[in-house]
């Protein structure tokens, strides 16, 4: 799982959501529920394309299965 991701963007996220001041232990959170959510969905989507006897995994994929 790749864990070097930076908080900033999820700051701007978060702001932009209207949050006005974000802990630096929440945006560790949400990175690591953004992390492991994008793992589960990137697992279906290969999942997905194998199914349709695919070795590329498509924009579909990922959107039905990230309404899983």
């Amino acid at each position: 799982m790749v864990k070097d991701f930076p908080l900033f963007p999820l700051e701007k996220i978060a702001r932009e959501a209207g949050a006005e001041r974000v802990s630096r232990s929440a945006l560790v959170a949400l990175k690591e529920v953004l992390l492991e959510e994008s793992e589960t969905i990137a697992r279906e989507s290969v999942k997905l394309a194998e199914h349709a006897k695919r070795v590329t995994v498509k924009r579909e994929d990922i959107v039905l299965a990230s309404k899983r």
